[in-house]
């Protein structure tokens, strides 16, 4: 009985180890086929967006349809419409893009209201700005307020809001500066009165000075899915092969005592 319990080979010892065991096989057996659902997800979220802001800019849905477009369908729809800038600028904190490799430092997106022929008025983010040009006085002489006068031909494309995340700080409502893409909370705090529940990422015409800078998207999704399922898969072998050498090992000892 002592030889049982120095060697661990008690049937109870035994079949704890293999609960243990298939349930870590299991876990990790899931992880990895959990990552290869991802990448399949993420090979077709990086082919739809491709597609949609390779395109050719389609006209932007009229004003009565707006409310019916949804993220799933729209988001990188690439589209071109004529709008007239209206007054005033929201400045949204950046550190950089990964949609915009020409934005590797800290500045602010640029987001004024627009109204197009139809009547309808929605955001524009109309480019970056470094941080020592945020005055608009700074970037295109001439043009007032640094807003164009008259209707604009805008190429661009269909962006939907972003949630306000759990570490991002609190927009700074007097010094006009948001730490979200939230068109809404812009509109309420600058009291613009906006149809679209969606907003544009301008990528032209480039302004008189250059600014604010608009520009294409660039798709450059990190896809290591297949590397994780991998890892998560050798852990399983490795527990098994683990497990397996163990169980043996004990059987031994036990039927040489």
């Amino acid at each position: 009985m002592s030889a049982v319990k120095e060697t661990g080979a008690s049937p109870r010892g035994v079949f704890t180890a293999t609960i243990a065991t298939v349930a870590g096989v299991a876990l990790l057996l899931g992880l990895g086929t959990w990552q290869l659902q991802r990448k399949a997800w993420k090979e077709k979220l990086i082919a739809t967006v491709t597609g949609r802001i390779t395109q050719v800019p389609q006209p932007l849905a009229p004003r009565d349809r707006w409310l019916a477009l949804n993220a799933a369908e729209g988001e990188y729809t690439h589209v071109k419409f004529t709008a007239t800038f209206l007054p005033g600028e929201a400045f949204v904190y950046t550190a950089g893009s990964s949609l915009r490799p020409d934005v590797n430092s800290q500045g602010f997106w640029v987001f004024a209201p627009a109204r197009l022929e139809d009547g309808g008025v929605l955001l524009v983010n109309r480019g970056f700005v470094p941080t020592e040009r945020k005055d608009p006085a700074t970037r295109a002489p001439g043009i007032q307020g640094g807003t164009p006068a008259g209707p604009v031909e805008i190429v661009g494309y269909l962006r939907w809001p972003e949630e306000h995340g759990m570490f991002a700080p609190a927009d700074d409502i007097k010094a006009n500066l948001f730490f979200t893409r939230d068109p809404d909370a812009m509109a309420a705090a600058h009291r613009w009165q906006i149809d679209a529940p969606f907003y544009v990422d301008q990528e032209a015409p480039v302004p008189p000075g250059g600014l604010p800078k608009p520009g294409k998207i660039e798709v450059h999704l990190p896809n290591n899915h297949w590397q994780y399922a991998l890892t998560w898969y050798g852990l399983a072998l490795a527990l098994i092969t683990v497990y397996g050498v163990w169980l043996t090992g004990r059987l031994r000892r036990r039927t040489a005592n």
